[in-house]
């Protein structure tokens, strides 16, 4: 399975294109904005959408849900927990400065241990609230995408609405740092990182 960055949207979100290199199945994460930027993309690598995931329900992350479930007809799969945060008008003001439509609901609830196929593979989900209630991550082979949990020397933030420093803190630790050392993270927001990395110097957690 291979991936492509596509930075998407005012708030630069990390928009992950990832598929089949052979089948070129292609699942499509965070779609938060700039809709023909991220049909672009798939355009020139030459891939075939089977689905969208939602790390979480913050606008940025799904502002274009609708636009790209709509241009290839793949069914929408995020966490139940996040499901009240799709309605992008109660961020009146974000969601115009990234152009963001009201996401349709998901057609799959995902949950700790699922697997989403993409081609011929798939990407298991792991459960990581704090940032959000319904915050998941996606793992295959030594990546995890790890939407605005865990980012390159910083964590998600808390402050907002159903978030919980215990509840984040908790997912880091047990969830995220324990995996092997050599996991890439690729997060929502910002460059790579590793697990060795963030367990060793990021600021908040050490």
């Amino acid at each position: 399975m291979k991936y492509e960055i596509v930075v998407v949207g005012a708030l630069e979100t990390n928009c992950y294109l990832v598929y089949d290199e052979e089948t070129r199945d292609c699942a499509v994460i965070d779609p938060g904005a700039d809709h023909e930027k991220i049909v672009a993309a798939i355009a020139d690598l030459e891939l075939k959408p089977v689905v969208v995931l939602n790390t979480h329900g913050h606008v940025d992350h799904v502002g274009a849900n609708a636009d790209i479930v709509e241009k290839y007809g793949v069914p929408l799969a995020m966490h139940a927990a996040d499901t009240g945060l799709l309605q992008v008008s109660d961020f009146i003001e974000l969601s115009l400065l990234l152009g963001a439509r009201n996401s349709p609901p998901p057609d799959r609830l995902l949950a700790e241990g699922d697997e989403i196929a993409v081609g011929r593979t798939s990407l298991r989900v792991i459960h990581i609230p704090g940032h959000t209630p319904g915050s998941i991550g996606f793992v295959h082979g030594g990546v995890l995408f790890s939407g605005d949990t865990l980012f390159c020397g910083g964590v998600g933030r808390t402050d907002l609405p159903g978030g919980s420093w215990k509840d984040l803190e908790r997912s880091i630790r047990e969830r995220i740092l324990t995996l092997p050392e050599e996991t890439v993270v690729l997060p929502g927001h910002g460059p790579w990182t590793t697990v060795e990395q963030e367990r060793a110097s990021n600021p908040v957690l050490t």
